[in-house]
């Protein structure tokens, strides 16, 4: 199944169990993931990022959603109404010490933690890897300062793992991002804004460097102009945004010689979001002289995460990624 014909398939699937899922409470949602083949949600390590609530709070916290969908040979997880953000924490057998932060996608409207999440954490802790899948706020569910949110997150996260690098046994120095879709948008943005002020700092985690070492972008939102995935942006920004505000939250707009080094895969017939992004992030690094590898393939949709058919060229996307990340000298060793 392609990626496209992936995506239309699940949204089908869409409220089959939302209705039981919206009842359920996001550390015991049993009714949902009981299910025969469900996934491994949440993970049984993870950490909160926030002591208290979360920047920008609204009075009436969003009420957690799980979607289950698909079928017996490809079950789908997504979620929303995270007023907990979290980090979860996937271990390899035999930890070498790198490590990085996966961003799944989901349009800013929900999290496709399953395709864009477990899954990656599977197939890199087959590298050795230690994987952490990022549950981030989703901007239009009334919190203040929205275009901030997932970046007040992602930053919070890169800062706590960085924290707790003797437990998690990582090299602080070897801690990346992966993202995908809206998730390469906010993959994207963090490594152009880790030092950005967006949150007043709560412990001493927020003394700590927020920039990825490497950045991975999955079929990304690079871009909130003309380019881009109008769900996304409208989700993130709200409905007519100022010019100004665009342009700040538009990544490929800020790389610098001190953006991360990027690797980006993308297919031409993606659907959803235009190509486009992933040429004008490419461009961008280019100009700024930051080294980009990029793979785009003829075939592949959107969504397709680590699941496109093995007589697709991009279904070998992963292995890619992991011969890039070990190719790369701040992750040599």
């Amino acid at each position: 199944m392609s990626g496209s014909s992936r995506r239309t398939f699940l949204g089908a699937g869409l409220g089959m169990i939302a209705a039981a899922a919206a009842a359920q409470n996001y550390e015991d949602p049993s009714a949902v993931l009981a299910a025969p083949g469900a996934p491994p949600w949440p993970s049984k390590e993870r950490f909160k990022l926030w002591p208290g609530l979360p920047p920008g709070s609204p009075r009436q916290l969003p009420r957690p959603e799980w979607t289950m969908s698909g079928d017996a040979n490809y079950r789908q997880l997504w979620i929303k109404g995270i007023a907990a953000p979290e980090v979860n924490v996937f271990r390899p057998a035999l930890p070498d010490g790198s490590s990085v932060l996966v961003i799944p996608g989901g349009g800013y409207e929900f999290i496709a933690v399953q395709n864009e999440g477990i899954d990656a954490a599977e197939r890199f802790n087959a590298e050795r890897t230690t994987v952490f899948v990022l549950t981030y706020r989703l901007p239009a569910e009334g919190w203040a300062n929205r275009s901030l949110v997932p970046l007040q997150d992602a930053q919070r996260a890169m800062r706590l793992i960085r924290s707790k690098s003797g437990d998690l046994r990582i090299d602080p120095a070897r801690l990346g991002v992966l993202g995908f879709s809206a998730g390469g948008h906010l993959a994207a943005d963090l490594s152009v804004s880790s030092d950005e002020a967006t949150y007043r700092p709560v412990d001493s985690a927020d003394r700590l460097s927020a920039r990825p070492a490497f950045t991975g972008l999955i079929y990304p939102v690079a871009t909130l102009g003309t380019a881009t995935h109008g769900g996304s942006r409208d989700h993130l920004l709200g409905l007519n945004p100022s010019p100004e505000l665009l342009a700040t939250r538009s990544p490929e707009r800020h790389v610098t010689g001190a953006t991360p080094p990027s690797f980006v895969v993308a297919a031409f017939d993606d659907g959803l979001v235009p190509i486009d992004n992933s040429f004008a992030w490419v461009d961008s690094c280019r100009k700024a002289k930051v080294p980009v590898e990029a793979h785009l393939f003829a075939e592949g949709g959107h969504g397709f995460g680590l699941h496109l058919p093995r007589d697709n060229p991009g279904s070998r996307w992963p292995d890619l990624f992991a011969l890039w990340m070990r190719k790369h000298p701040i992750l040599s060793g």
